[in-house]
């Protein structure tokens, strides 16, 4: 049961390191290598909607990463600060016009990411609350594959 942990910069240039280092953590907690692809995709599409979005509400924190390698399952938790409010996680949504053309368009990406990933990733889990907003994946291990 390791757990490795990961905080950046909201920079674009930090998603390439995480999909690397998701990629070889889920090697070492023996994810089948037919899937490492999937992972090293899945997670540089969340962790670069995570950027997007810190950069578009303006957050300084920096953006979170999580491998969890379990006893059947190796898991990936990609965490943002924006609230379920819109805002950074401790302050008030900024109250934004709806009608805003770049919001619309940010969540348009947004949207097309969450599609992108839910298409790799069959355990898929996204919330948002009062920390943020938190994408958890997960894919079986090789000692999750039951033996005939």
């Amino acid at each position: 049961m390791a757990t490795v942990e990961l905080r950046f910069s909201a920079q674009p240039e930090h998603v390439r390191t995480a999909r690397l280092v998701a990629a070889a953590v889920a090697r070492r907690a023996g994810v089948d290598e037919a899937v490492l692809d999937e992972v090293r995709l899945a997670v540089g599409e969340a962790c670069s909607r995570a950027v997007g979005l810190h950069r578009s509400h303006g957050i300084t924190a920096p953006v979170r990463v999580v491998l969890n390698e379990e006893e059947k399952a190796f898991s990936i938790e990609v965490g943002d600060g924006v609230t379920a409010a819109g805002g950074a996680a401790g302050e008030p949504g900024d109250g934004a016009a709806a009608g805003d053309a770049h919001e619309s368009d940010a969540e348009g990406e947004d949207e097309m990411g969450l599609a992108v990933i839910s298409g790799l990733v069959d355990d898929v889990e996204v919330t948002s609350g009062d920390d943020g907003g938190v994408i958890r994946m997960s894919w079986p291990t090789a000692s999750a594959v039951a033996l005939p």
